[in-house]
């Protein structure tokens, strides 16, 4: 099942992009192009930042046509963009139509460990996990890159393509910490949240103590979230769970809250697995 997936993905991906760089007579080889790169300045972070943007096929600036935006967190070429844009174009194939034609941009990392991580008092908290404090000495700055992604990058972008309301924010790891700190506190940045085998360790689980108190305090706007996590130990696997019944239980019916549990992936290969499910369920068949 699993090659499969890769396959056709991997066909995805190939079919349309053939037919964009067809060669023309007397041609020896055109650019195999996948999307744009778009650098923009960013006054909050202080420092250049990089996006990758895959638009869907029969995208025109000049069509009335609008689409979803779907945000990657670990957006660089080197890491989920490609293979998410894959499972984007594989679930619109026209015989397969689940998911909508979208715009996927790529937020692409310069400090991860920095911008996925609220502030600590200390780092002493690592080590009992198996963690070096080394790496994590400039962690803490997510309040900036929520503050970055809000006022800088979803601006660009609404401004740079033809988008609708729908927005879907994707993170893994430290960046399922980061997403669910915006869901927790600025759950209107997002309609789609797909939080996979998020980092709640963070902080002795301070984020997920506090959740209760975040989502009693929200607006009720209708939200998706998929939580995602593989065979990575009780605390991960309980923390994953414990984040999906706070939801369902003080966001009641204003949620739709999916747990997915995937025993046969690991922290390291659970994302395309977790992606794949999380279209088929938030977006079931037409």
């Amino acid at each position: 099942m699993r090659r499969f997936l890769l396959i056709a993905c991997l066909w995805a991906l190939a079919m349309p992009l053939a037919a964009q760089g067809r060669l023309e007579q007397g041609q020896i080889s055109a650019p195999f192009v996948l999307g744009k790169v778009e650098t923009i300045p960013s006054a909050i972070l202080k420092e250049q930042r990089l996006l990758n943007v895959y638009l869907p096929p029969g995208y025109s600036p000049d069509s009335a046509a609008r689409y979803p935006v779907i945000y990657l967190l670990d957006g660089s070429a080197d890491e989920d963009f490609i293979h998410v844009v894959g499972l984007v174009q594989f679930f619109n194939f026209p015989w397969i139509n689940q998911f909508p034609p979208s715009i996927v941009v790529g937020i692409a990392n310069t400090s991860r460990k920095r911008d996925f991580t609220s502030p600590v008092a200390n780092l002493d908290f690592l080590e009992p996990l198996g963690f070096p404090k080394r790496g994590f000495e400039q962690a803490g700055g997510s309040e900036k890159f929520i503050a970055f992604i809000e006022k800088e990058v979803q601006p660009f972008v609404e401004k740079s393509y033809k988008v609708n309301y729908s927005k879907t924010i994707i993170g893994q790891s430290l960046g399922g910490l980061l997403t669910t700190e915006i869901l927790l506190k600025k759950p209107s940045l997002f309609d789609t949240y797909l939080i996979l085998s998020p980092s709640l360790w963070w902080n002795k689980q301070a984020l997920l103590r506090q959740a209760p108190a975040l989502l009693q305090q929200q607006n009720k706007n209708n939200i998706k979230v998929y939580i995602g996590v593989g065979k990575e130990g009780k605390m991960m696997i309980s923390d994953a769970e414990g984040l999906a019944q706070a939801i369902k239980k003080y966001r009641g019916a204003s949620a739709q809250v999916v747990y997915d549990y995937l025993p046969n992936e690991n922290h390291a290969t659970m994302t395309h697995q977790a992606i794949y499910n999380a279209f088929k369920r938030l977006y079931p068949a037409k």
